[in-house]
């Protein structure tokens, strides 16, 4: 059996009386992209940690490779990227990659990870000096600058425009391309629908769903049928409807029914828009939020 890059076996932790995890189990394979999602306080964030070797789970044990993630070869293998980074304020930016750099025995050039991250006009800037934006590319590009096998990036796009967001999940996409794993949180849900292979929805202090996107969405079943209309009547397999700005949203779980169902009716279908409920869409109707 092959040795998972990633593991987490009936993880349990507690802090005081407050359960955050409850027995997970995860595992991310090599060339895999999981995204692990869930609600504020789900233990999203306790979860990487453990992984990370920063904390230790009351029960249950976490591997990096098969190994204790605070061994050396461990370390050597990851990158990663916290919610909250401190960078060093008087060092460059080039120097910060230079630094993380040779930590590692098989780096990327320098030069090739400033490119890959937009930040090579800043190479010489000091790190102090750099926006909240500049500071989550550079955060993000240290997970990358080692050549590890495994990455564990928490939040990664968080605070980004479009155009660094896009780097990233090309960053994350290559990397995955080449074997490697990735283990990420998110809350855009449509960035873990864009980026990841599998997701996993902890809430609760347990994993609820792990599958890929089209597994969950088919498992809520679900059709979104979008019209401009005033008033509908109910039509068959109908879960839930929405009404904003004159737009009548309905989710149905059998839709050739429904739309026999408005055109019988007389219902103008002017704008009709027929699609598979998005990943956000489903864990929701799931009651499961992302």
């Amino acid at each position: 059996m092959t040795t998972p890059p990633a593991l987490l076996e009936r993880v349990s932790r507690s802090f005081g009386g407050t359960v955050a995890l409850a027995g997970v189990d995860l595992t991310v394979g090599a060339g895999e992209i999981v995204s692990l999602l869930g609600p504020n306080g789900a233990g999203k964030t306790t979860a990487l940690r453990i992984l990370l070797g920063l904390r230790r789970p009351d029960a249950g044990r976490a591997a990096i490779f098969g190994r204790d993630p605070c061994t050396l070869e461990s370390r050597r293998r990851l990158g990663c990227t916290p919610q909250e980074t401190s960078l060093p304020p008087t060092l460059t930016v080039r120097e910060t990659v230079d630094l993380v750099r040779r930590h590692f025995p098989r780096p990327p050039r320098s030069d090739e990870l400033l490119e890959r991250f937009g930040l090579s006009a800043d190479a010489c800037r000091q790190t102090g000096g750099l926006s909240g934006g500049r500071r989550r590319r550079l955060a993000v590009a240290l997970a990358f600058a080692g050549g590890a096998d495994l990455l564990v990036l928490d939040e990664p796009t968080s605070g980004l425009d479009a155009e660094a967001r896009r780097l990233v999940w090309d960053a994350v996409r290559a990397h995955a391309a080449r074997g490697g794993a990735v283990l990420l949180t998110t809350h855009h849900l449509e960035e873990a629908e864009a980026l990841a292979t599998r997701v996993a929805v902890l809430a609760r202090g347990r994993i609820r769903i792990d599958g890929t996107a089209a597994e969950i969405r088919a498992r809520a079943g679900l059709t979104r049928v979008r019209l401009v209309t005033a008033t509908i009547e109910p039509v068959p397999g109908e879960i839930r409807r929405e009404r904003a700005c004159g737009v009548t949203t309905l989710y149905v779980r059998d839709v050739a029914s429904a739309l026999r169902r408005l055109v019988s009716c007389g219902v103008p279908l002017a704008g009709l828009e027929v699609a598979p409920a998005t990943l956000e869409e489903a864990l929701t109707l799931l009651g499961v939020d992302g």
